[in-house]
């Protein structure tokens, strides 16, 4: 697959678009298709565990492999989290009763492969996709804490982040036939069923 995309929208390609966008535009998306700066926040211990938590929370079920580029499978994850990080580019707000994001993360990782052996006698990434579900699952659904933070804050901090990651990479805008960006093109045709003329008809 390349990187113009064939997920879920098989006649669909955001890249096809390129050549609408001003400079800046171009700039960012691009940027987002080459190789990501290797991870800088994450311990090396935590990387694994890291990068199969943000798998599980957006459903990519299997590894990256050569000649996978420009499919979901491809989105750098576990990186663009990282940077975000690295760089204290939160959502801009923190519940009270919370660490700072970067804290929780840094947490998250110790925390997942302490309960992993606990409950399966192995490192979180090396368990099952079933079994790390029903790990996070487990924070999902507590009624009170995780390791002395609220499980519900947690959780959410974690499907912000995997979400956002995800859903700023143009395989994952060709997945759900997402536009991209229309700057300064714009976009004029608003509403359901309704197509912009470049769109293809399907």
């Amino acid at each position: 697959m390349s990187s113009a995309g064939r997920g879920r929208q098989p006649r669909h390609g955001v890249m096809s678009q390129v050549g609408t966008w001003d400079d800046v535009t171009k700039g960012v998306v691009l940027n987002r298709l080459g190789r990501p700066n290797p991870p800088a926040f994450f311990p090396l211990e935590q990387r694994r565990t890291i990068s199969a938590l943000l798998r599980r929370l957006v459903a990519l079920d299997t590894e990256p492999e050569e000649g996978d580029e420009g499919e979901t499978a491809r989105v750098p994850l576990l990186e663009l989290v990282d940077e975000r990080l690295l760089h204290e580019e939160t959502d801009g707000f923190r519940y009270e009763e919370m660490p700072p994001d970067r804290e929780v993360w840094l947490r998250t990782g110790d925390l997942l492969d302490k309960d992993a052996h606990v409950r399966r006698g192995r490192d979180f990434a090396d368990c099952t996709a079933r079994e790390q579900d029903e790990l996070i699952e487990a924070v999902r659904t507590a009624k009170d804490t995780w390791h002395g933070m609220h499980a519900g804050r947690v959780f959410d901090l974690w499907l912000r982040y995997a979400c956002t990651a995800f859903y700023s990479h143009p395989a994952a805008w060709d997945e759900i036939g997402f536009g991209g960006p229309a700057y300064p093109r714009g976009y004029k045709a608003l509403g359901i069923d309704m197509r912009e003329p470049f769109e293809e008809q399907r």
